[in-house]
């Protein structure tokens, strides 16, 4: 395990007062005023997304108990890394050490060293950049939705409702090309709020309507093995797919630090993270529970693969359009907070690269009437511009909801979520090998990894399957 204990040296020396903190590189006055219940929403604001409009259809295919069961374990293991995680924010006490860690990469670089930063770095903007595909198909399936919704309620369900995905991404890709130009996260706050209550908004509605369903049907739909399959290798590949759907769902590492960082002192930043964080799980299993639940309750062996784009809902067609509007605002926002930080690490390091290059570092002002003057920078519009291009060229190739979000999932949930968190954690408490503690989290990794490499298999062979169909 490589190390990096003379790393401390480049992290910014603070003078601390209360939760107060003044950066002596930047001379910044820093306030962090968070608290647990500020934690707590951001928390739940970025882990409930698009993924669990999938856990009925994940639920479907694994059965009565083990899907149920496999949302539970993954909320264990998720929430055992994170508490690893919270402990890394500060060295070498993780209450009241003098040194921060504010974000994942820069608390990977500190405590594993340069080389595994680089390799961490490749992952976090790899899941970001699959994030920003994800929310272009949902997007695209949720339009289609609304435009199907209407087509029913005025045709009937045995109407020809069908669309197109390509024009409903470009659309998405263009509204997206403009809102890039936002120039960082400081700028895009009320974005976020909308995208939060929206979040909120279609997640209650799909609990209620698989709720209702359920009560309407009189029955509750379903099998202890769940759906069936032509053969055992199908069935197989549906199960493992099924995991890394889950898997999509969950983890949030990516963001904790970040959140930790804005959390006030005393009590120690670690301990009011820790009591959020659990609190977040607890209420977001809850969610999943209920969606996922009520979902392959209310249609059984026909539960789509999204919930409220599959068309299990047909009435009352005003709320599943609805539903879908918030989809649609929520991802607008979402897509932004995956892609933020890919553009601020990026355009960082192209800026630090070719610091006298004017295409680079140059800005400049346009002011139109009864406008705020908006400052362009030519790299900036178009890195962007090119990002959201190829996010929206990649959708178009990959259509595919379920597929995607397992192949997203599967792919990121054990380097992100699981490895590097053990691996700095190690480090930090200075865990001797082959103590108990040792061996656990050893093991807890392996067998995370087994996970993560089943759920990826599966789901690359539904998203090639489904490529050529």
């Amino acid at each position: 395990m490589e190390s990096n204990n003379n790393s401390a040296c480049s992290v910014e020396e603070v003078k601390k007062s209360g939760s107060l903190e003044i950066s002596t590189h930047s001379h910044h006055l820093l306030k962090r005023s968070g608290t647990i219940w500020t934690g707590i929403a951001h928390i739940i604001t970025g882990v409930i997304g698009a993924g669990v409009l999938s856990l009925a259809w994940s639920t479907a295919q694994l059965g009565w108990i083990a899907g149920p069961l496999a949302i539970l374990v993954f909320a264990a293991i998720t929430q055992i890394s994170i508490l690893l995680l919270c402990d890394c924010y500060r060295s070498p006490d993780p209450a009241r050490g003098p040194t921060r860690n504010p974000s994942f990469i820069q608390a990977v670089n500190f405590y594993l060293g340069k080389n595994k930063q680089r390799i961490c770095a490749i992952f976090v903007l790899e899941s970001f950049y699959g994030g920003g595909i994800a929310y272009t198909i949902v997007t695209s399936s949720s339009v289609k939705a609304i435009l199907r919704s209407n087509c029913y309620h005025e045709e009937g369900h045995d109407g020809n409702c069908k669309y197109g995905d390509n024009v409903f991404m470009v659309i998405f890709g263009l509204v997206q090309i403009i809102v890039s130009q936002i120039p960082d996260f400081h700028n895009m706050a009320w974005l976020s709020i909308i995208a939060a209550i929206m979040s909120f908004s279609y997640a209650f509605i799909g609990f209620g309507l698989g709720f209702a369903t359920v009560i309407e049907n009189r029955e509750i739909k379903g099998s202890i093995g769940g759906n069936a399959a032509h053969t055992s290798p199908q069935k197989m590949w549906l199960v493992f797919q099924a995991l890394g759907d889950i898997a999509f769902s969950y983890p949030y590492t990516q963001i904790v630090l970040e959140i930790q960082d804005t959390l006030k002192s005393p009590p120690p930043e670690n301990e009011t993270m820790k009591k959020a964080t659990i609190a977040s799980m607890l209420i977001t299993t809850f969610f999943y529970l209920c969606c996922g639940c009520f979902g392959y309750a209310a249609f059984g062996a026909h539960t789509p693969g999204n919930l409220l784009t599959g068309f299990g809902f047909y009435e009352p067609y005003w709320l599943v359009d609805f539903a879908n509007a918030c989809i649609i605002l929520h991802l607008v926002g979402g897509y932004q907070v995956y892609s933020q930080p890919l553009f601020a690490y990026v355009e960082k390091w192209f800026a630090e690269k070719f610091p006298e290059s004017k295409f680079i570092n140059k800005f400049h002002k346009i002011e139109l009437p009864l406008m705020p003057i908006f400052r362009i920078n030519i790299f900036r519009l178009f890195f962007r511009t090119a990002y959201v291009i190829s996010t929206t060229g990649v959708a178009m190739i990959f259509p595919y909801f379920n597929q995607v979000l397992g192949v997203l999932g599967a792919l990121n949930f054990w380097p992100i979520a699981i490895y590097f968190p053990v691996e700095m954690y190690l480090v930090q408490s200075k865990t001797g090998p082959w103590t108990r503690k040792w061996i656990f989290l050893r093991v807890f990794s392996m067998f995370c990894l087994v996970l993560s490499l089943v759920a990826l298999v599966g789901s690359l062979k539904g998203l090639i399957s489904a490529k050529f169909s």
